[in-house]
């Protein structure tokens, strides 16, 4: 067995490397500041996201309130006062519990709401453009019947005809 100590028999000759070329490291690459650091440091890239994110943060840290729990000491036993205390932490806790219930639900509620309006207004529009095509027919039709009774005449022919151009202006101003 070997106590790490060299014997007389193991001693060699080594020849140390020359100042000028170094084996155990690799060679630097040129810097303008001279530096003799392995590592050059480098400013980070700041990216809007991360700033977005930063700022997101800090918002959060500012407006959320931190917690700071009554927590018993090191020593063995409870106080007299250590009941009251996880009574009122605990109190704290249902009532923030609740809360989050709450809104919870108002939420829900509104996006059930919002969701329920969109299809009544997307049927009432349907029933709408029936309604207007239905009536838009009727009004065809009975364009129609006059221009057949007015053949007989060239008076109601251009009485007709004035008829239509400003009912098609009407048309028009309605869309």
């Amino acid at each position: 067995m070997s106590s790490g100590r060299p014997k007389d028999g193991d001693m060699r000759m080594v020849v140390a490397p020359d100042k000028g070329s170094s084996l155990a490291l690799p060679p630097k690459p040129p810097s303008a500041s001279g530096s003799t650091a392995l590592v050059e440091y480098t400013p980070p890239v700041v990216v809007e996201e991360d700033e977005d994110l930063e700022i997101k943060l800090r918002r959060i840290l500012e407006n959320v309130p931190v917690r700071v729990s009554n927590t018993s000491g090191s020593s063995a036993g409870s106080g007299s006062g250590d009941f009251h205390q996880y009574r009122q932490m605990r109190r704290k806790e249902q009532d923030r519990l609740a809360r989050m219930d709450v809104d919870y639900q108002r939420r829900k509620e509104l996006a059930e709401f919002t969701l329920r309006r969109e299809e009544r207004l997307k049927a009432a529009e349907e029933r709408t453009a029936k309604k207007r095509l239905k009536r838009q027919k009727k009004k065809q039709r009975k364009r129609e019947k006059k221009s057949k009774v007015g053949a007989s005449g060239e008076d109601n022919k251009k009485e007709e005809s004035s008829d239509e151009e400003d009912s098609e202006d009407d048309e028009e101003a309605a869309k």
